[in-house]
């Protein structure tokens, strides 16, 4: 099953169609290689016969038949590779290391190749040999060759190599495929057997990092952070739908006990009146809660990336402040605005202006009221390609253990229980930076809390 596994791999099936491409390579250089060998030795061979005819041809200008011969036998002491043959018009030897006329037949280079009997120190020798024949005046025949036995054997040598060569190509290529296949698929099940563990509920559970740094390396660190923000939004979905139950769950039963006691007993138009506007605002309350979630959702699931536009941030936070300014005189604060002008930002303006608004809301809820010098500031400007926008408060600020808590949804610590507010106002804030790619800070006033967003122009 292991094998069969290892052959139908996408990897195994890339090795093998690397492993073609690159035995093909083999056999063409080796072929090419083969080729030049075998031609030059063939050539070198040809040449070599060539040049043995010359030189007797002068011989036989200059002194006719026997001169020739006379040649011959000098040259046949010592033959070395050379092979030599003179024969009469019946048939006799007259000179050369022959003992007879092949019977091959001419091919049409004019060449002949045969096999002759050589003899050695060791005894009688079987070699090939390649030749000419020349025909002389008055029926005397001419023949000169080479023995090329070595060239033969040479030339199955690069033969035997080249098939070697071959074989131990595809050999070490299927088994380097099936290595690299078997690593492969072992940390391919890896990723398989943990995506299996997740889908049955594991969310805890990560892929196994090698260590190498490679391309799969690099794939199970971008899955565990995938897998990680997944875990954290389901996490996160499962306290919203906890704190949404827990604290929704106090106004709906406020309402519907409002309703039930008007109901049972009489009541004037008055009354009815007064727990009707009661009733409304509680669930204006609970609408307001609701659409600030779905303001987060949108922000932390990117869809509002598609509503961007260039937005003039000056306008925006100094319409914020003139919106705000009435509640700030009735809480007995002063509003302020340091804004300079044509500020731009590429931005949901919806979303911004819901954040900003929400900070604004948020400092004057909190600001100690009726104290002289009690005032809210709120600051932009451009610095290092950001849009800085802070908003500072008077108030008893936040502790520094309890920062990164307030930004998640519903929570809201013991100092301001008794303050109007769902406790969403600084997530949507904090998934307004997360959406624009920056971010959020909360540092001490001195006094008071100063919340500052850095968004990248």
């Amino acid at each position: 099953m292991l094998l069969t596994n290892l052959l139908k791999t996408s990897t195994f099936r890339l090795a093998v169609i690397y492993l073609a491409l690159f035995v093909t390579s083999v056999i063409a250089l080796l072929g090419y290689i083969y080729w030049n060998t075998a031609g030059f030795l063939a050539r070198q061979t040809d040449q070599a016969v060539e040049a043995e005819i010359q030189g007797l041809a002068e011989q036989y200008a200059q002194g006719g038949l026997p001169l020739l011969v006379h040649t011959v036998i000098q040259r046949s002491r010592d033959p070395r590779q050379s092979l030599y043959l003179v024969l009469d018009p019946r048939g006799n030897v007259l000179a050369g290391n022959l003992d007879s006329k092949p019977a091959a037949l001419q091919g049409p280079d004019g060449y002949v190749e045969f096999n002759y009997q050589r003899r050695t120190m060791e005894g009688v020798e079987r070699h090939a040999a390649r030749a000419r024949y020349i025909e002389l005046p008055e029926g005397f025949f001419l023949l000169v060759g080479r023995d090329v036995e070595e060239r033969r054997n040479i030339e199955s040598l690069i033969t035997a190599s080249l098939i070697w060569a071959v074989a131990l190509t595809l050999g070490l290529g299927l088994i380097g495929g099936l290595i690299m296949s078997r690593n492969m698929l072992a940390r391919l099940d890896d990723i398989n057997r943990t995506s299996r563990e997740i889908m049955r509920g594991d969310l805890a559970r990560r892929i196994p990092v090698s260590g190498t740094g490679d391309e799969l390396d690099q794939l199970a660190g971008n899955l565990n952070n995938m897998l990680e923000q997944i875990e954290a939004l389901m996490m996160g979905m499962r306290e919203v739908t906890d704190n949404v139950a827990h604290d929704l769950r106090s106004p709906l039963n406020r309402l519907r006990n409002r309703l039930e006691v008007t109901l049972m007993k009489p009541a004037s138009e008055a009354d009815y009146k007064d727990v009707l506007e009661k009733t409304i605002s509680e669930a204006d309350h609970l609408l307001a809660t609701f659409n600030a979630l779905l303001s987060i959702a949108r922000a932390e699931a990117r869809s509002s990336r598609e509503a961007m536009v260039d937005v003039d941030i000056s306008a925006l936070v100094l319409d914020a402040v003139e919106l705000y300014e009435p509640v700030a005189e009735e809480a007995e604060l002063t509003l302020k605005a340091d804004v300079p002008e044509g500020l731009k930002l590429f931005a949901n303006r919806e979303i911004l202006s819901q954040a900003i608004a929400n900070l604004i809301d948020n400092a004057i809820k909190h600001g100690r009221k009726g104290e002289e010098g009690g005032e809210i500031t709120v600051k932009a400007a451009l610095a290092h390609g950001r849009v800085v926008l802070s908003v500072s408060d008077n108030g008893p600020g936040i502790p520094e253990a309890d920062r990164a808590r307030v930004l998640e949804r519903f929570v809201r610590l013991e100092a301001s229980r008794n303050t109007p507010g769902s406790g969403l106002g600084l997530s949507l804030a904090a998934a307004a930076a997360r959406l624009h790619n920056g971010r959020i800070t909360l540092s001490d006033a001195e006094p008071g809390l100063c919340v500052t967003l850095s968004l990248p122009v």
